[in-house]
């Protein structure tokens, strides 16, 4: 098995988890949508630069098309959602298992991409989504009504689970380079407009604004971003999507440490519980 293959998934885990790190220092600076629209053009010009630089070979005028519209879904629609919605008072951890839920979706709907999802599989997706729930429990807040928060969570969800799907199915082939060119330049069209709309733009550019919007572009996007396409090129769906699961268990240790939040046993014992359900998913027969 080549090396990155190997990596790619503990990689994409603490990349991806990093994401809540980076909203919680740039939240109170920073209305979301203009700090994402900022990130987006950030990554169409690192990648542009990159693509003509290596002279990366670009998809067809068909392939583009498939490329912008899963990365309304992945990018635009699911970013956008959550970080809006946790703008609107949705708790974090609320927010968090919504998201979660997508190895579920994704395993429901696998057969329409030609995989099969074995009992064991989907047993280890029902594990997976306990451990969530044990991780995050304190952080859960389900007893108030939210209304549109929760209503951009679920959006959120849909849209990623969407994408993924999408993207596995009519265009699993692409350059890493010019594909996120495409389908972060749809992001940003649509993405620009709504901030301009919705909210007064506000950003603040101190210290932990900049330091956000350099790790949302350089290592969120270029390289989290890119490990998950890596993977959907070249595993099963199910089984990518399955390694979110772990995502709240890696931010929630980092968080204990950058921030001193809360770290019990029952949520110990949720990260075993996610390891144990992932493990099911991707372990060969």
């Amino acid at each position: 098995m080549p090396l990155l293959d190997r990596i790619a998934p503990p990689l994409f885990i603490f990349i991806w988890a990093t994401g809540y790190i980076a909203a919680k220092l740039a939240a109170p600076y920073a209305d979301p949508l203009t700090f994402l629209s900022w990130r987006y053009a950030g990554v169409v010009v690192l990648m542009l630069a990159l693509a003509l630089v290596a002279r990366a070979p670009w998809p067809s005028s068909r392939a583009m098309l498939h490329l912008a519209l899963s990365g309304l879904g992945i990018q635009a629609l699911y970013l956008g959602g959550v970080w809006v919605a946790i703008r609107q008072g949705l708790p974090a951890g609320t927010a968090a298992l919504i998201v979660n839920l997508q190895p579920v979706l994704v395993a429901a709907a696998a057969p329409l991409i030609g995989e099969r999802v074995s009992p064991r599989q989907w047993g280890g997706v029902a594990l997976g989504l306990a451990g969530v729930v044990l991780v995050i429990w304190h952080k859960l807040n389900l007893g108030a009504s939210y209304g549109p928060p929760l209503l951009l969570s679920l959006m959120a969800l849909l849209a990623i689970t969407a994408g993924t799907l999408y993207q596995k199915r009519f265009v699993p082939q692409f350059d890493l380079r010019t594909g996120q060119v495409v389908q972060f330049a749809a992001s940003l069209a649509v993405t620009l407009p709504m901030a301009w709309w919705l909210e007064p733009m506000r950003i603040v550019w101190n210290a932990d604004v900049i330091f956000a919007m350099a790790w949302s572009v350089f290592v969120l996007t270029a390289g989290g971003i890119s490990l998950m396409f890596y993977m959907l090129r070249h595993g099963r769906v199910t089984a990518v999507s399955s390694t979110m699961y772990l995502v709240p268990s890696v931010t929630s240790v980092m968080a204990w440490l950058l921030f001193g939040e809360t770290l019990g046993a029952q949520a110990i014992a949720g990260m075993g519980v996610t390891l144990l359900g992932v493990y099911l998913v991707v372990a060969r027969k």
